[in-house]
């Protein structure tokens, strides 16, 4: 049964690495913001092994009106691991996180080849697809919460 439980920045490494920054530098798996006090990292376990990582950030996108904004970064979870509800179960994890801190909204930018993955799970799609140099095309996504 798999567990989810706060972790460090750093932790998020041994998953954000091969999922999301395979091929670059480990440094490339720091984000601006992950180690702020505001900001929660939360891993997936399964057997005790480290199989997903999502980090929430309390931080505002001007696109939306919302008060208090979360933003999801560093989303992933081992390709083993993948299409087997781990994600999903992240996500759900977050926005309970999320309400209990009284926010109003969480938005990230999503790798295009991920959005059907969100828009099941309610999160919505606005604006245009934009590049993120080295990483890809993303689509701003939101969901009210």
């Amino acid at each position: 049964m798999p567990t989810i439980k706060k972790i460090t920045s750093t932790d998020t490494f041994s998953v954000r690495h091969p999922v999301l920054r395979s091929g670059k530098p480990l440094e490339s798996c720091h984000f601006d913001g992950d180690i702020l006090a505001t900001t929660s990292h939360y891993g997936l376990f399964l057997n005790q092994e480290i199989i997903g990582v999502l980090s929430l950030f309390e931080t505002k996108n001007s696109v939306f009106s919302e008060k208090l904004q979360f933003q999801i970064r560093g989303m992933a979870v081992l390709k083993e691991f993948q299409k087997k509800g781990f994600g999903a179960s992240l996500i759900l994890h977050c926005e309970k996180e999320c309400h209990n801190r009284n926010g109003n909204l969480i938005w990230f930018n999503a790798r295009t080849e991920a959005t059907a993955f969100y828009e099941k799970l309610g999160y919505q799609k606005t604006g245009i697809p934009f590049e993120i140099q080295d990483v890809g095309e993303h689509f701003l996504m939101f969901k009210k919460i």
